[in-house]
């Protein structure tokens, strides 16, 4: 009998409506309901609208002061809307004062309910806009990525902070997400001309510079025309000539609508970048300079994880691509990298800037929750290879599963602890003024000295209140206030009135400052560990107006942290006043006060 033959096991056969089947049963646990994810994001950015402080000063007196002008006929203008200098889009604050005028119309309106109906507005706006990329994310590439593009939105404190800001950076964030989603989804034909017109509201109306970042989906579409045949090339060539020339009507009606507040014909976006990039007074660079690895260690703290993630998405998708034998084609893997292209060329380009703020990041924020996700899903896909034969298929299911739900629980609790820090820190300018519309009187004035930039806007005054500014010990250009010259002088008079004192140069303005006297209300932030130590003495021009209990009496205080002697930690996370918590790392505060003079 000859000896039994040793066959090598058949490879089980694996019919390919099988493999569809089981990829689509992937697919759909992943899939959440669109508006499902709408809420998801409109709640995140109402908390935003609610509670989170104002970031940055020009939020406040580059827009909500002009807005509030428009509304009640007074109010801070900064060197910015002098009619000298015209770089402030005016239809961009007019939409907002429309929307706030609107709540002037329903029951138990006040300046502060404008305030927050108009952030609320801005979170349904963001949430919209959001919601349309994730589902653009979804059908041009996976629900799962969609899935991760909302996690690492929500629980970002970038999110937090820019969601719901009152700033052209956030309103042309809200663009791109608009115009990446019709660049991307190409189901019911390609939507070019939309997707450029939406890039250009947030280039013309918000800002400027914001419009490069469809420059990678406009050069995906003309590689494709070049390899194409000549009809697809004309097809192209006709959806870009479309969307320049809705873009070119668009600038054209944002200049009368300024030409009309200023009185002169002016295109504001074209200020902006002259001014910007041409200045021969300085530039920019007159308000302070940040060295290259600012931008990283900023989106470190608002991103953590998803930071990593994003930064290392285009090297991790390329060693997937050559380590795999995919089937996706070239036009696919092609789409993949053009979506990656626009978070890289942002930071680049921001990160080699002298000058460079938080918010210029803003845009780019979905883009890198998109490179995040992405650079995610392709290592789950790795991390969950089942091949017994390889490294990664002989670690139980469970313990990867438990590994990845721990790396995504820290990374939330990350973020909601930085979220809630910062709003436990530094939320006391806009509570610290209630009092005043039962304490204060019609014609009574507000001041501020070394809190100037802590100011929330004139929205949270009484009616007929102002705020005025006393020395301290900065030495730049505060605002001004814009004319309330009556109506003989035209609608709005105070947009197209010659002003002075104001300069693009950064130079201090005496003629800015009142007497102290005059102030019958007064704003300080007191920091008693700064004063602890013997030789301690408060500057000249800001004395500790708390203490001064002569002249100034207490109206309401609120804890405010002292990041001077808070550690970095501290700052960075909220970190609980708890004894077990060494003290190096606890918080230490002072309080912000409202204090009015005493008869």
């Amino acid at each position: 009998m000859p000896p039994p033959t040793s066959e090598a096991p058949k490879k089980e056969f694996v019919h390919p409506k099988a493999k569809h089947a089981k990829k689509q049963a992937i697919r759909d646990a992943y899939a959440i309901e669109p508006i499902s994810a709408f809420y998801i994001f409109l709640g995140a950015n109402l908390i935003a609208a609610l509670f989170a402080p104002i970031q940055d000063c020009d939020e406040t007196f580059n827009y909500w002061e002009p807005t509030h002008y428009l509304s009640h006929g007074y109010g801070l203008q900064t060197w910015e809307y002098s009619p000298d200098y015209a770089i402030r889009n005016w239809l961009y604050v007019a939409l907002h004062a429309i929307v706030g005028n609107i709540r002037r119309l329903l029951p138990h309106s006040n300046k502060v309910a404008e305030f927050y109906f108009v952030r609320c507005v801005l979170a349904f706006i963001c949430a919209l806009s959001q919601t349309l990329m994730w589902r653009a994310i979804c059908l041009a590439l996976n629900p799962r990525i969609g899935l991760f593009f909302i996690v690492a939105l929500v629980f970002s404190p970038g999110n937090f902070h820019s969601s719901t800001a009152y700033l052209p950076s956030s309103f042309a964030m809200y663009m791109a997400m608009l115009g990446a989603a019709a660049f991307m989804n190409w189901r019911g034909g390609l939507k070019t001309s939309m997707a450029m017109f939406y890039f250009a509201i947030g280039g013309v109306l918000g800002w400027p510079f914001a419009a490069a970042l469809c420059a990678p989906f406009l050069l995906e579409e003309v590689f494709f025309a070049l390899v194409g045949d000549k009809d697809r090339f004309f097809e192209a060539a006709h959806r870009v000539v479309r969307g320049v020339v809705a873009a070119g009507l668009l600038v054209f009606g944002d200049m009368l609508v300024n030409t009309f507040f200023y009185r002169k014909v002016e295109i504001a976006s074209w200020n902006i970048v002259k001014y910007n990039i041409f200045s021969k007074t300085g530039g920019p660079e007159l308000y302070g300079t940040e060295p290259w690895d600012f931008y990283f260690k900023n989106l470190t703290l608002n991103f953590n994880i998803w930071f990593v993630l994003a930064l290392f998405s285009l090297p991790i998708l390329l060693l997937q691509k050559l380590l795999s034998k995919s089937a996706e084609t070239f036009q696919t893997g092609f789409r993949t990298v053009v979506f990656l292209t626009p978070f890289y060329m942002w930071l680049a380009i921001f990160s080699l800037q002298p000058h460079k703020e938080e918010r210029f990041m803003y845009p780019a924020y979905p883009f890198l929750a998109l490179n995040a996700a992405l650079a995610i899903h392709t290592l789950l896909a790795a991390f969950g290879n089942a091949d017994p034969k390889s490294l990664v298929g002989k670690i139980p299911a469970k313990l990867k599963l438990g590994v990845v739900a721990l790396g995504l629980l820290f990374s939330m609790a990350i973020g909601l602890a930085r979220i809630y820090g910062l709003y436990t820190a530094y939320s006391a300018p806009l509570s610290i003024y209630k009092p005043l519309f039962e304490v204060g009187g019609e014609g009574d004035t507000v001041c501020f000295g070394k809190d100037w930039y802590r100011f929330p806007s004139s929205y949270f005054l009484p009616r007929d209140m102002h705020a005025k500014f006393i020395r301290s010990e900065f030495r730049g250009l505060l605002p001004g206030e814009f004319s309330e010259a009556g109506t003989g002088f035209g609608l709005f008079s105070g947009t197209w009135l010659p002003t002075s004192g104001l300069n693009d140069r950064n130079e201090e303005d005496p003629g800015k400052y009142v007497d102290p006297k005059t102030c019958v209300f007064l704003v300080d932030t007191q920091f008693p560990e700064q004063q602890k130590g013997l030789d301690w003495k408060a500057p000249p021009n800001e004395p500790d107006f708390v203490a001064d209990t002569e002249h100034w009496e207490i109206v309401k205080c609120e804890k405010f942290m002292d990041p001077a002697s808070t550690s970095f930690l501290a700052r960075a996370l909220w970190l609980p006043d708890w004894e077990i918590i060494p003290e190096k790392f606890r918080r230490k505060w002072g309080r912000h006060c409202l204090l009015k003079r005493k008869q």
